[in-house]
């Protein structure tokens, strides 16, 4: 019996989580005000951090909070009473990049479950075994290696350890995310959660001694993009990955939206509860409704990464821009007697057609009649940033269910 995978999802900050929860995430990985590889975020305070392991304790759901900065000795001076900290809030799992930290958090807090993060660049079962026995109870591998590799590094690793991998998102043109480049040219530092991510610029040639010339490097008409990556999408594959013996099925975008991790939560929900009801028959295939789901939030063209080796990685796109096909309009607060109650997430005409996405994936076509704002007066359009709206509606839509349309 193939045991199933968990869903980890990104959280950026309380709401995020709650939207991750709610679409199907079984854990969440998050950072705090330090030593977490994504500073953009708002990030966790520890009274925040207490918040969101009290919803997960609620929900039987788990927090994993991110330690995987590569840490000066500053840093690792004031480490061990950030351990002790978090430790007595409760997270579930720490995920460290560095082999001092796991030794410091086995060392403070031994009971504290640590993960391997994806920055030690993990790409075969030696590693694995030797992070197994300084005490980590999962390894998330790197972003690198194949069904093959996984595989391989399954068969030659304890039952016990927790093998993680990426399936969703933002890929990384460097290996295992470790890259100089931002650091050089901006001074921003992307092992210390600053990318400047300059692999997505556009780029040009320019020769020392001729100021001002500049000369296309001529990749294509669309311009030079020659390490701006793919996104990851394996959701097509959901049969492979379970099969590969992956524990933990991870989706990127700590510094996305609340949308974008509701409907990618929801979209790999589907497809691996899909693939675990369908497991004995004889050709599995990915729900359409995942397939279409997953071109509704915002992304660049999607590969399968290194997944099926790396001649067959298509990692570049020819384009910096985002293929944004849908606008998110609105989330629903409540439904009561045929009425809609909304805040406005972006405006809409009365009349438009629209799509509203549930926590449990599933969506429905609306065209409301009528529009009232909050003082109950009719209203043909929602102009204003988060107003308060009502419409109706026939479906009893929970609280938390997203409203889109086709971007005009």
């Amino acid at each position: 019996m193939i045991k199933k995978p968990e869903l980890l999802s990104p959280a950026g900050d309380i709401e995020r989580l709650k939207y991750a929860f709610a679409y199907g995430a079984d854990a969440v990985y998050l950072g705090a005000e330090e030593y977490g590889m994504r500073a953009a975020p708002k990030n966790f305070t520890l009274e925040q951090l207490q918040e969101a392991v009290d919803i997960a304790n609620s929900l039987g759901k788990k927090i994993y909070l991110t330690l995987n900065t590569v840490p000066t000795n500053d840093e690792v001076a004031r480490m061990p009473d950030f351990i002790r900290k978090v430790a007595k809030i409760g997270v579930h799992a720490v995920i460290v990049a560095d082999i001092g930290v796991l030794s410091m958090v086995k060392e403070i807090a031994p009971d504290m479950e640590v993960h391997v993060s994806t920055q030690a660049g993990i790409v075969n079962y030696v590693s694995a075994n030797a992070a197994y026995k300084l005490g980590a109870k999962r390894v998330v591998l790197a972003r690198e290696l194949s069904f093959e590799d996984i595989i391989t590094i399954r068969k030659n690793t304890p039952a016990d350890l927790d093998i993680e991998c990426f399936v969703h998102g933002a890929m990384c043109m460097s290996f295992s995310g470790r890259c100089l480049l931002s650091h050089y040219l901006t001074g921003r530092d992307a092992n210390r959660g600053e990318c400047a991510q300059p692999c997505r610029w556009e780029w040009t040639l320019h020769e020392k001694t001729r100021p001002g010339m500049e000369y296309d490097i001529g990749e294509n008409e669309g311009g030079t993009y020659i390490m701006n990556a793919n996104d990851l999408c394996m959701a097509p594959y959901m049969d492979l990955l379970v099969e590969a013996g992956i524990s933990s099925l991870k989706i990127e975008g700590r510094a996305k939206s609340f949308y974008y991790v509701a409907s990618t939560t929801a979209a790999y929900r589907k497809a691996l509860d899909s693939y675990m009801e369908n497991q004995n028959s004889k050709e599995w295939l990915c729900p359409i409704p995942v397939l279409e789901e997953l071109t509704k939030t915002s992304h660049r063209r999607y590969s399968t990464g290194f997944y099926f080796g790396p001649e067959n990685a298509t990692q570049t796109t020819d384009t910096s821009s985002y293929v944004r096909e849908w606008d998110l309009l609105g989330v629903v607060e409540k439904w009561e007697n045929g009425v809609l109650y909304c805040s406005q997430r972006g405006k809409f005409e009365l009349g438009d057609e629209l799509e509203i996405l549930s926590p449990d994936g599933s969506t429905v076509k609306v065209t409301p009649t009528w529009l009232k704002n909050a003082d109950g007066e009719e209203i043909t359009s929602t102009p204003h940033s988060k107003m308060e709206y009502t419409m109706d509606c026939k479906y009893d839509l929970k609280p938390m269910s997203i409203i889109r349309r086709p971007a005009k």
